[in-house]
């Protein structure tokens, strides 16, 4: 046998099979199986960010952006994300859970979706975390205690005559006797007459007896299912992945008003929605010492002013004086340092034991192009000064070329009980927003979604 023509009918065989499956249908796009009650079952999990004005809870207006969706091990934008025509993030009444910190703080369900200057958002309804059920007191568990002398032993109850006899009880008292013979109540045990009228051994039980008892077979278990999701409107791919549903609420929406543009008062919270219940992990990191905090706050607001160029110059030095005089120069006069702007400074615990994790942003004072902002992300060394990991600087004539970043928390956004940090980066028109991971002394971009238009940005 020729091993090239072999090998040549065979890539020809592949190459048939490939073009066969570029003609099928595109509606099957997800390429993975969903199988919902597998312990197996590929980790699914979006992330995205409320934002809203007015009270926490109970919001004047309100959106949900998507950010990241987490699926088959990979981290994919959540705003493009098998969009048909909503991405994944916003299908059809996901639920999201609002954290701060890492402690839920809340509900959303997404109950309709739209664009907002060419990106997707989704609107809906913060709702309250469900109260935990109470623990029953002691009193009642007492009323639920059943005696372990008798709670294993039956016991039959027959109807009591005025006409039955005394016979000896427990602990030798009379109290009831045996039923007479001809006692109508009495239960008896009647057997069916055979076929033939004879009763006895020697009589066949008629094979339609309704009153035979009869053993149900069994039911086979049905197999695991794999790859079913519930279908949603105009969605025809079968396979498509499911996150967290919330509870239909009917045909009325009860949606907050939307939020459009980017006003000054704008709050936002990550969201998370995940086809599985996960245990709550803060981020928030305890000092063992609180002057430690204090240290490396200083050393930060120090490289941050230098970043946004608000240390004073050196002073010059004084003129050399004639060698007989004997006159020193009066002292350089210390200047307070220079004030930074709308600081933030936030500090995290990223993974358990995993030490402090230090965010500093702020910028300068003036008008927005007159304004020069900086982010930080550093860790404390061996020697228990500041590195600074990643330092991000940005002008305000300029953002829309390196638009500055601005914290919004810390989440899980992989599921491996490890934080990843969440920026926003917010241009002069538009936005996009970033998942940085800090491990082992580096600060690595993970993720920057592709953005939307929002308007012209405020100038806080």
């Amino acid at each position: 046998m020729n091993l090239r023509r072999s090998d040549s009918w065979m890539r020809a065989a592949v190459l048939g099979l490939a073009g066969l499956a570029a003609a099928l249908p595109v509606s099957a796009q997800y390429p993975g199986q969903v199988a919902k009650s597998s312990k197996e079952a590929p980790t699914l999990r979006a992330i995205s960010v409320l934002e809203w004005t007015g009270e926490a809870g109970k919001p004047k207006s309100s959106r949900l952006v998507p950010v990241a969706v987490f699926d088959q091990g990979v981290l994919q934008d959540g705003g493009v994300y098998l969009a048909r025509p909503q991405p994944l993030a916003l299908a059809g009444e996901v639920e999201y859970e609002l954290q701060q910190n890492g402690q839920p703080m809340g509900l959303f369900d997404i109950e309709n979706t739209g664009q907002e200057q060419g990106s997707w958002v989704g609107y809906g309804s913060w709702k309250p975390l469900p109260t935990p059920k109470a623990k029953p007191s002691m009193d009642e568990l007492a009323k639920m205690t059943i005696n372990d002398e008798d709670s294993d032993r039956p016991v039959l109850h027959r109807k009591k005559h005025t006409d039955d006899a005394p016979t000896a009880g427990k602990g030798g008292d009379s109290t009831a006797g045996p039923a007479p013979a001809d006692d109508p109540d009495r239960p008896k045990l009647h057997k069916k007459e055979s076929s033939d009228g004879a009763g006895g051994s020697g009589g066949g039980t008629v094979a339609d007896d309704p009153d035979r008892p009869k053993l149900k077979k069994e039911k086979k278990k049905k197999p695991e299912e794999v790859g079913h999701v519930d279908s949603l409107p105009g969605v025809t791919d079968p396979d498509r992945p499911q996150l967290k549903r919330g509870k239909a609420t009917g045909y009325t929406l009860n949606v907050v008003p939307s939020l459009m543009g980017l006003p000054p008062d704008m709050q936002q919270a990550v969201a998370v929605s995940d086809s599985k219940d996960r245990p709550t992990h803060p981020w928030v990191f305890s000092w063992a010492n609180p002057e430690d905090e204090a240290k490396m706050k200083s050393a930060l607001e120090d490289v941050a002013r230098d970043a946004l160029g608000l240390k004073p110059a050196p002073p010059a030095p004084a003129p050399k004086r004639a060698a007989r005089s004997k006159k020193l120069a009066p002292p350089a006069e210390t200047l307070p340092p220079a004030p930074l702007t709308d600081e933030k400074f936030r500090v995290f615990e990223l993974a358990y034991g995993s030490g402090a994790t230090l965010v500093l942003t702020a910028h300068t004072d003036g008008t927005l192009a007159e304004q020069k902002f900086v982010t930080l992300i550093a860790q404390p060394d061996f020697y228990g000064n500041a590195l600074v990991l990643l330092k991000y600087v940005a002008e305000g004539a300029r953002l829309d070329e390196t638009p500055r970043m601005r914290l919004v928390d810390a989440v899980d956004a992989m599921a491996d009980n490890r934080g990843e940090l969440l920026f926003e980066l917010r241009g002069a028109t538009g936005r996009q927003f970033a998942l940085y991971r800090v491990l082992r002394g580096r600060a690595e971009k993970l993720l920057v979604t592709s953005g939307g238009e929002f308007g012209t940005a405020s100038s806080e």
